[in-house]
Order: C-alpha cells, then sequence, then structure tokens
C-alpha cells in the first residue's frame, strides 16, 4: 500500500514537474474530444431549433384538415361549411407557392440559403395558430396586393408601395407591397409574401391542406373525431403531425451527427498516433529514472501502473476541455449561422451524452494509447541508469517492418479485389474499406523501414544549400526511423484522407464535364439556378423560339405520368415523375440508337434504354398503359418507338410532350432546361445575346454553353468538398501539432548533444536551420506518403462507384502540388518554436547536465 502511494505521488510530481510536455500530450486529446463534443452538441441545438419551430408553427393549430382520396375538394364550399360547423373556432387554408422575387427592374432578390414563397394572409382574429402581427402599412387586399416579412424588408430594402415582380414556374405578376409584418415564426434570410386569402384561392385554387381551431370547450382530440365522423376529410390533431415531423426531422439530424462524429474519430485517431508516439519519447527519455526507481524497489507493475495513471490523469484533463472547447466551437457556428441569416436558439445543445461520450472516449484513447510505452516502462532493468537514453531506445525493426509489410500487402490486395472484382457494390465498398484500413495499419508498423531509404534522399536535397549543416540535419532525421515514422504518420493520415476525397471531387467533375460534353449536342443550354429547387420557368422554350437566329428548339420538362407502372423518378405512388420531351431528343443529347427510331417529330410514342426495357419487358412497337401519377384515372395508350445504349442525361426513359398532354394538362409540367441551337449560318455569340434578351423578362434562366453548364454544375461539388476539406483540416492542425510535439520532446532529449554544438561553435542561427531542416523533411516525407496511400485508396473507391456513373479516376496534380509545397511550408512552421528553443540551449548547463 505504502509503495502504490510513493508511487502515485510520483507520478503527479512527475506531471507537475515537467509542465510543457503535459501541455501537449492534453492538447492533441483536446482536439480530438472537442470534434466529437462540439458534433453532438451542435446537433442538439439544431434539433432544439427545429423541434422550437415546428412546435411554434402548430401552436393553436388543433387539427389539420387533408383531402380524403377520392373524397371531396378543399374549396370555398368544404371550408365554408367547417367554419360553420358549431365545434370549430376557425379554418385556414395551408399552402404555400415557391417563387423567385424581384424588384421593378427584374433584378431577383437572392435568399441565399432561405427560401421565397407566397402564402395567403390572415388578419390576426381571424388566424388559426399564431398571427402575423402588421407594424407597418396595411394588409393586403385582392390578387395585386402582399405584405412582406419584417426581416426581408430590411434585408433587400422593400419597402410599403414598392412594386415587386413575382416570378413563377409558369408566369410572372407584378404585385404591390401594402404592408410589412412581424411572423410568429422566425424565418432567417428568408422572403415571405403574404396575399389575401380569398385573393391567394382565386389566384392559385384550392389548398391540399386547412388548419383548423376547436371552438370554446372543445377539445383537440374531440375536433379530430368529430371531423372525420362528420365529413369526408382526413384529420390529425396539429400536435400529432408536430411530433411527427419533429421525429423525421431528427431522424434527418441523425446522418448529420454521424456525419460530424465520423471526421471527429478520424481527429481522435490522429490524436491517438500523436499521444502514443509522446509517451513512447517520454518513457525513452525517463528510462534512467525508471531505472532507478527499479533499482529503489520499484516493481515492473509499479512502474507500468504510474505511467498509466499520468495518461489517465492526462486523458481527463484533456477529455474534459474538450467538452469545454466544444462549446465555444458550437458558439462561433451559431455566431456565424446567425450572421448568415439562418437563425438557432440560444441553446448550447449541451446533454449527458455530449458530454459523457467525448470524456470517457478521450480517456480510453489516451490510456490505451500510452499502453504499450508503460509496458515498455515497466520493462527497463536497473542497469539501464548507468546508459544514455538512446543507447537504451535502440532496438531491431526487423520484425515490425516483416509484420507491417505483411499487413500491408494484405491491405492492398483487399483493396485492389474490391476495386476489381464484379460483385455487388455493397461488398467491394467493404473490401476497399477493410483493405483501407490494413493499409493504414501496415504502413504505421512498417513506416520506420521505409523512412530509412527516403528521409536521407531529401535531407540531402534540402540540406545541400545549408552545407555541414544540411548534412547534420539528414543524419539526424536518419539515426531514429521510429520517431520519423512516428512523427509523420499523423500528417500521412490526414494527406491521405485529403488526397483520396481530392481525387473523388476531380474525377466527379471530370465525368460530369465528359457526359454533358459527350452527350449534350445543342449550342446553348437555357435553365434556372442549379442550386434551388425553384424550376424553369415553362414558357422558357416560347420566349427562346421568338429570338432571331434560333433553329431548333428542344424542352425537357418532368410530368406526373407513369408507363406501366414505372416512372423515371419514383418515391411512391403519390411523388411518380418522368421526363419528357416535346421535339427530338437528338436536337439537345447524342443518343446511340439501338432499335427503331427517337424522332417523337416523326411518330409520338416514348423511349427507353436497352436496358431499362429488357428490365420491365418492353418491345419496341408495343403499346403500354400510361397513367397519372399512382394509376389515378384513365390511361392512354403509350407506344416505344424506340430504344437506345444508357445515357447518363436519360435516366430510364423520356415521354413525348403531345401524348403526356393528353392526360395531364400542360401547367402540370415542369421544365428542367430547354436547348437550343443556331439557325444555319447564324453567329454563336450573336444568338447568345439575342437569347440573353429573349429570356431577360423571366429573371432565373441562364443562358450557357455545355461546358459552363457543366462548370456549374462542378461549383456544387467543390461547394461540398470545400465542407470535407474543412472538416479533414482539424485532422490536418493535429498532426502539426504533433510535429510541434515531437520535435519539442526531441530538443529536450538532444539537449546535451545541441550543448556540445553549440560549445564548438556552432552558431544560434544553424541551430534553428538544423531544426527546421529536420523537420521539413519529415513533413515532406509525411506528405510524399500520405499522397501515394490516398491515391491508391481513392483509385480503389472510385472504381467501386464506377457504376454509379464515374469515370476513369482523374488525378488532382495540381492539388497534390499545393500540398506538397504546403507540407514543406507545414514544416517550417512547425519547426518554429522548438527550433527557437534549441537555440536558446545554454552550452555549458547542457553539456553538464
Amino acid at each position: 500500500m505504502g509503495k502504490s502511494k510513493t508511487m502515485r505521488r510520483v507520478s503527479l510530481r512527475n506531471i507537475l514537474a515537467h509542465k510543457l510536455r503535459l501541455g501537449l500530450t492534453v492538447l492533441a486529446v483536446v482536439l480530438g474530444t472537442a470534434f466529437i463534443a462540439g458534433s453532438f452538441m451542435f446537433t442538439n441545438s439544431l434539433s432544439s431549433t427545429f423541434d422550437s419551430a415546428v412546435s411554434n408553427s402548430f401552436t393553436g393549430v388543433d387539427a389539420a384538415v387533408s383531402q380524403k382520396e377520392g373524397g371531396p375538394l378543399l374549396n370555398a364550399e368544404m371550408r365554408q361549411k367547417l367554419a360553420d360547423d358549431p365545434q370549430v373556432g376557425g379554418v385556414n387554408m395551408e399552402s404555400s407557392q415557391t417563387v423567385v422575387v424581384a424588384n421593378s427592374d427584374s433584378e431577383a432578390f437572392q435568399t441565399q440559403g432561405g427560401t421565397s414563397a407566397l402564402v395567403p394572409y390572415y388578419a390576426p382574429e381571424d388566424t388559426v395558430g399564431q398571427p402575423a402581427e402588421l407594424v407597418e402599412g396595411n394588409a393586403p387586399q385582392g390578387t395585386n396586393e402582399v405584405v412582406v416579412n419584417s426581416g426581408a424588408a430590411e434585408k433587400f430594402g422593400i419597402g410599403i408601395g414598392d412594386e415587386v415582380v413575382v416570378v413563377h414556374p409558369d408566369k410572372q405578376d407584378r404585385m404591390t407591397i401594402s404592408g410589412v409584418v412581424e411572423p410568429a415564426i422566425e424565418q432567417g434570410s428568408g422572403l415571405t409574401l403574404s396575399m389575401d386569402a380569398e385573393g391567394f384561392n382565386e389566384a392559385y385554387g384550392d389548398s391540399q391542406q386547412l388548419r383548423v381551431a376547436a371552438a370554446e370547450g372543445v377539445s383537440a382530440d374531440q375536433l379530430v373525431d368529430h371531423l372525420n365522423a362528420t365529413y369526408e376529410v382526413e384529420a390529425e390533431s396539429g400536435q400529432k403531425l408536430a411530433d411527427e415531423l419533429s421525429e423525421t426531422i431528427s431522424g434527418a439530424l441523425k446522418f448529420v451527427n454521424y456525419f460530424l462524429i465520423a471526421f471527429g474519430l478520424i481527429a481522435l485517431l490522429v490524436g491517438t498516433f500523436i499521444i502514443a508516439n509522446t509517451f513512447s519519447m517520454i518513457v525513452a527519455q525517463r528510462t534512467k529514472e525508471f531505472a532507478l526507481l527499479r533499482a529503489l524497489g520499484a516493481s515492473r507493475g509499479q512502474i507500468t501502473g504510474s505511467v498509466v495513471m499520468e495518461s489517465l490523469i492526462v486523458g481527463l484533463i484533456g477529455s474534459a476541455l474538450g467538452v469545454v472547447a466544444g462549446i465555444g466551437l458550437v458558439s462561433i457556428i451559431k455566431a456565424v449561422m446567425n450572421g448568415q441569416g439562418m437563425p438557432m436558439d440560444d441553446s448550447l445543445g449541451l446533454s449527458a451524452s455530449a458530454i459523457l461520450v467525448p470524456l470517457v472516449l478521450g480517456t480510453i484513447v489516451t490510456v490505451v494509447s500510452a499502453w504499450m510505452p508503460a509496458q515498455r516502462a515497466g520493462a527497463v532493468e536497473p542497469v539501464e541508469a548507468m546508459r544514455t537514453t538512446e543507447s537504451a531506445a535502440g532496438s531491431s525493426l526487423k520484425v515490425r517492418t516483416i509484420i507491417g509489410g505483411l499487413v500491408l500487402v494484405l491491405g492492398a490486395a483487399l483493396a485492389a479485389t474490391g476495386a476489381l472484382i464484379d460483385a455487388e457494390t455493397t461488398l467491394r465498398a467493404v473490401l476497399v474499406g477493410v483493405g483501407a484500413l490494413f493499409v493504414i495499419v501496415g504502413f504505421f508498423l512498417a513506416g520506420p523501414a521505409f523512412s530509412l531509404p527516403i528521409v536521407p534522399v531529401l535531407g540531402k536535397v534540402f540540406g545541400a544549400p545549408f552545407g555541414a549543416i544540411g548534412r547534420l540535419a539528414a543524419t539526424n532525421s536518419r539515426r531514429n526511423p521510429r520517431r520519423t515514422a512516428a512523427t509523420a504518420f499523423a500528417l500521412i493520415l490526414g494527406i491521405a484522407l485529403v488526397t483520396a476525397i481530392g481525387m473523388l471531387g476531380a474525377t466527379m467533375k471530370t465525368s460530369i464535364s465528359n457526359v454533358l460534353d459527350d452527350k449534350l449536342s445543342a449550342d446553348y443550354i437555357l435553365a434556372g439556378p442549379q442550386s434551388g429547387s425553384f424550376p424553369t420557368p415553362n414558357d422558357t422554350a416560347d420566349k427562346a423560339r421568338e429570338a432571331d437566329g434560333v433553329g431548333e428548339v428542344l424542352s425537357l420538362s418532368m410530368a406526373p405520368v407513369a408507363i406501366d407502372g414505372q416512372a423515371s423518378l419514383d418515391y411512391g405512388p403519390r411523388f411518380q415523375q418522368s421526363m419528357v420531351m416535346d421535339t427530338n431528343p437528338e436536337n439537345l443529347f447524342q443518343l446511340d440508337v439501338a432499335e427503331g427510331n427517337v424522332n417523337f417529330e416523326a411518330e409520338p410514342g416514348f423511349i427507353a434504354t436497352t436496358d431499362y426495357a429488357a428490365e420491365h419487358g418492353w418491345q419496341v412497337g408495343q403499346t403500354y398503359p400510361m397513367t397519372k401519377a399512382g394509376g389515378i384515372g384513365e390511361a392512354v395508350d403509350a407506344k416505344l418507338i424506340g430504344t437506345f445504349e444508357p445515357n447518363q442525361m436519360i435516366q430510364g426513359f423520356a415521354i413525348n410532350q403531345a401524348l403526356v398532354e393528353e392526360l395531364v394538362p400542360q401547367d402540370a409540367l415542369t421544365t428542367q432546361m430547354v436547348g437550343v441551337n443556331a439557325a444555319e449560318g447564324t453567329d454563336l455569340e450573336e444568338l447568345r445575346s439575342n437569347l440573353e434578351e429573349a429570356v431577360k423578362d423571366l429573371v432565373v434562366v441562364q443562358v450557357a454553353t455545355g461546358e459552363e453548364y457543366a462548370s456549374e454544375s462542378a461549383g456544387a461539388i467543390d461547394q461540398m468538398l470545400s465542407i470535407l476539406y474543412a472538416l479533414l483540416a482539424l485532422a490536418v492542425v493535429i498532426a502539426v501539432l504533433g510535429i510541434v510535439n515531437t520535435l519539442t520532446l526531441g530538443v529536450i532529449e538532444r539537449r546535451q548533444e545541441i550543448g556540445m554544438l553549440r560549445a564548438v561553435g556552432t552558431q544560434r542561427g544553424q541551430i534553428r536551420t538544423m531544426i527546421t531542416l529536420e523537420a521539413v523533411q519529415i513533413a515532406i516525407f509525411g506528405a510524399v506518403m500520405g499522397i501515394l496511400i490516398g491515391l491508391g485508396l481513392g483509385w480503389s473507391f472510385i472504381q467501386v462507384m464506377s457504376d454509379q456513373g464515374l469515370d476513369e479516376a482523374t488525378v488532382p496534380w495540381g492539388q497534390l502540388a499545393i500540398m506538397l509545397v504546403g507540407s514543406g511550408v507545414v514544416g517550417v512552421i512547425a519547426a518554429l518554436w522548438p527550433a527557437g528553443r534549441a537555440a536558446k540551449t545554454p552550452p555549458l548547463e547542457a553539456i553538464s547536465s
């Protein structure tokens, strides 16, 4: 018992005596756990914000009434019946039109992440739910007046009396702002116009849902039961809908949480190697100390336990600070989002899981990371007190290299097998994933052996301009391959991930560009914004035909119809959409015709890819029933006039618009894009100007070549990748701190050596240069190895995803060059403090210590 207490005191005193070492180790734990804690808190805060918004939106709504299948419409007659019911206190239409709003000069208001919508307006006394407060002006009247939400009025400078252009998919209207309202629910950067309810109904027809309030003395459940029993409608309580919506949102947010936690675990994984490396160096430096303790009677178990005790204290402190850092991280993110017009509530998202999971995980990771170094500490013999640290630390790399090489080869074989075999995508992805893990573990074990031939070469290249100091730096980097490889490994892991994702992004952009270049034959594409849900206005094709110099025009649309029960986009019976074209598809796309013909101008009908037709047993020349989405109503015969080879631009099949309009009205179609070819002899730049002038009044339509259209699509990929890179930057930051950590500990360990160099005349600047060159060599080694691993794993994953439309893997050479140069800069930055510390080493004091 006495010895145990003594060893605990030794552990505590050792931690307190080496504050710098403690701080560097704790920092690695803090960064890994901060991301995980922040992920939980941010998701909790998001969920709380959405729950609050949902709860507020259904406050005062006792029942939500929808049209029953086969039942009467929720028209003015039905609404009046409900309003006259003695158990009903009020009825409101629940409807919203997605629009684009522009000023009187047809310049669209840019809402960024927000939406633009037109909704019915009710006076506060007639509102079911929480009413909007009219803070300025008058309530809207008729179909030409609207009120605007206060946030949008302030942001876009919209005032009472201003004229705005409201753009719909099939038309646009000019309306006057009659007032400003303060909505009951904060709308962030969204722009909402509200029109008098009767005018809204007149302009846009009946709504699909009603909000109903109960009369005084009637409960929500009583009202719901009464409505279902009395009328042919489907009624549910507002609270039930709110709960269902909250549950759906929570389910969606789980993906966000998993996504963020995955990156947190990557950060913690990188931190794990840094922690393990740190404890290994600490154990090596304290060999004499442990040997003396063994000579004084400490057992192996007590030495091991003391190191584990230190790791436990470091893990607890680092994890606790990581939770605090996570709170700060979430506060910063929320402040940025509020500034960008995406308001969040005041909750920090604190919960038991957000605190305990990172606390426990960080502590366990730290203790596990220190376990092997602790075992080595316990194995120190008393005689080691008479040896130097360097000699005590050295041992053969043979066994480690053989095991690492075998694991590395196995991982590469698994990844290659997953990439090349013909099997299910899931199985191939699992093989590549397991192979990637084996490659990383194998390289960790064999890394020191890889560093022996590579680092000296890098040392000679980078050290050549610095003469003897450069050669000395190269010798130092080679002297301890374990330390060199361990220092570089965190950077290797971060660079490998960035390389693999960069390769995936480059391949996706190239694939999109190739598809559009190869398959789009039109001179110009006219389309709405790709980044939003607002479709291209339906009269875009008509406007384009009026422009001078236009030859062929083709409109690509989506319609709520199905052929033989199948649809191009099928999300259930009520959400079926099929591709529709109005003329010859070859005016827009390059199609490899397999059988029949694909020209709708010659024969109306539909066309399909060869594999889609084979899958559903369709034969060219045969007719199949075409119905509205969900098989509602009568069917129209549709003839399969031709098949073509699979094409990324046409999913499954496409139907002639003339045939579709026999089943659904033209305004049921939503235009996706319009292709335009120039008339013979027309200058393309002149045609572009004519088209831009023709569609100017449509506000949202852009005129682009196929290459420009592909570039805009690629922009969305860049935006997605920028988020991934920002998250991976955390792993790289941790890797940089790992280099700082190792260099600093190395300077402490080599204090006597550096003192000797200073004593024989080496200048401070030369010492700084030597340490900096060592750091640069290690960083470049890490970058080269990381790039090689990342390219291999990136290629494997791209091969697995080749069935999803990805072409041959594209290597982002420019990005790789930037990473190589950046790694050198990282080495210089990481060496600043350790090199400065080394340069200040007092020669005589260091020699005598």
